[in-house]
């Protein structure tokens, strides 16, 4: 089990988070959701080590050293001559020297073929579409083998077959290694298909854990979106939000 212990966050002299705990189970995928503003990007760049509280992360009971954390950051955007597998590779930077070991290269590439990416190989970074780079930039850190992965937005520039191809990858990865995943998220219908919990961020606090059918309701849609959900159930059972205006 990893353990997250978070103080207080603070925006400048403003509080944005209270101090919360937070269990992660191996090969897990979680799911943090909350409107605009909430503070979702505060908080994993918190966990992430990149802000100025100390977070304190423990993995089955040992502190968790911050280089294995893997985190994309919503921000994203590559201007370098470097190429789709020489970014990939940089992802276990500690373990390349003057030659790149055969079998690093071997997995790298197999981990482009796996995102459709292989054709992009000896692209340059800055010849992308912000999608594929996204994509890329997963890659990378699932290259790293973190013992937590935390994603922000992972999704928002992808359209919807590279969406479904991107979080089967994230599912897959999370149940072959263990590592647990969280991810921020704003297509509630894409993390109630895909994540075994969603978290809900709101007014500061974490109100809300569970599994989505759970959590995402009527009351805590309207509370804190501000919309009339209507919702359907997908072919596999998992709620489908279909948003309308408030009171609609």
């Amino acid at each position: 089990m990893l353990t997250i212990d978070l103080p207080a966050l603070h925006r400048g002299k403003m509080q944005v988070l209270h101090p919360e705990h937070l269990s992660l189970a191996p090969g897990e995928v979680v799911a943090l959701l909350g409107p605009n503003g909430a503070g979702k990007s505060t908080l994993l760049h918190a966990i992430a080590g990149l802000a100025p509280e100390r977070v304190r992360l423990r993995n089955h009971g040992t502190d968790l050293p911050r280089d294995q954390i893997g985190f994309l950051p919503q921000a994203f955007a590559v201007r370098s001559t470097l190429s789709v597998l020489d970014c990939i590779l940089l992802g276990r930077r500690e373990a390349l020297g003057l030659r790149v070991p055969p079998r690093l290269i071997a997995e790298a590439e197999a981990l482009l073929c796996r995102l459709g990416l292989a054709p992009l190989a000896d692209r340059p970074m800055q010849d992308l579409s912000g999608g594929q780079q996204q994509r890329v930039l997963i890659a990378q850190r699932l290259f790293r083998r973190p013992k937590l992965l935390l994603l922000d937005e992972p999704t928002s520039a992808l359209d919807l077959h590279h969406q479904l191809e991107v979080m089967a990858l994230l599912r897959a990865h999370a149940e072959e290694t263990g590592t647990p995943v969280l991810a921020a998220l704003h297509d509630l219908s894409l993390a109630a298909r895909w994540c075994d919990r969603v978290l809900v961020l709101a007014e500061g606090r974490l109100l809300a854990d569970g599994p989505a059918e759970a959590v995402l309701t009527p009351d805590c849609l309207a509370r804190h979106w501000r919309i009339t959900p209507e919702v359907l159930l997908s072919r596999d059972g998992k709620p489908v939000i279909v948003p309308h205006p408030l009171g609609a």
